[in-house]
């Protein structure tokens, strides 16, 4: 059985607009189960730190209410800014799996000869 699952656009955003848009979802998510919030964002032509901002806080109320949110239509501009503020694993785009982290070449462990073998 799928995950329930909730759309929600979100277009330019002020700083001041931020409280309002999480308290909708809030208000949305409150009293369901679990599922997974959609955030389309095609319409953001202009994307800029406080569009991730929103984005980010959107994530935040989603999760308090036990809901993931992922991020649908968002264009080129707006992921290099998501990337470029480290929030690429915070804020997911719809349709893509994350991506596992791989261990850096040429790393060894170096133990203890004190330690106990086995």
């Amino acid at each position: 059985m799928a995950a329930p699952a909730i759309s929600f656009a979100v277009g330019a955003v002020t700083r001041a607009d931020i409280p309002e848009l999480c308290a909708d979802l809030a208000e949305l998510l409150r009293g369901r189960g679990p599922g997974v919030v959609t955030c389309d964002v095609t319409v953001v032509t202009w994307p800029d730190v406080v569009t991730v901002e929103a984005l980010a806080r959107l994530g935040l109320t989603a999760r308090r209410h036990g809901w993931r949110l992922v991020v649908s239509g968002a264009g080129a501009e707006l992921l290099r800014l998501v990337g470029l503020l480290g929030l690429s694993g915070a804020l997911p785009e719809s349709g893509r799996q994350p991506e596992h982290r791989e261990q850096a070449g040429g790393v060894e462990e170096v133990g203890d000869p004190r330690d106990p073998l086995g």
